[in-house]
């Protein structure tokens, strides 16, 4: 995450906004860490969920929290806090999505639900900037 939002800051003369998750059922010690660079690195950060897995996400969020302190924005819904996050956005800003890549599910209580980011992105910015 910290070598991501450093490279976004050299992209672009505006904000650099985050949205970033930690995934559950992994190493609860990276979570607060996690939340601490989001919290430093970026001028908005937006906390939400990222395969929760077994684990109840707003529990990870809290623990994400704990390093982040209140210099979050907490959206569980992962879609809607990529849609706030391009909606905050202006000329210049870098909107970084971060956690999932590839991935094209979301791995919640045992089941994976589709879900791809990019394709979230993609919606977004055609309903915020419709074309013509």
């Amino acid at each position: 995450l910290e070598t991501a939002l450093r490279a976004a800051r050299d992209l672009g003369e505006g904000r650099v906004i985050v949205v970033f998750g930690a995934g559950g059922d992994r190493d609860r010690g990276k979570r607060p860490l996690m939340g601490k660079v989001a919290a430093e690195r970026a001028d908005v950060a937006i906390l939400t969920s990222d395969n929760p897995r077994s684990e109840d996400p707003l529990a990870i969020i809290q623990d994400v929290l704990q390093g982040a302190g209140m210099d979050v924005e907490i959206d569980p819904d992962r879609r809607s806090a990529i849609r706030r996050a391009l909606g905050l956005a202006e000329p210049g800003d870098v909107v970084v999505v971060a956690g999932k890549g590839h991935e094209q599910g979301q791995e919640i209580s045992g089941s994976v639900h589709p879900f791809d980011d990019r394709v979230v992105v993609r919606e977004a910015l055609a309903e915020l900037h419709p074309p013509g």
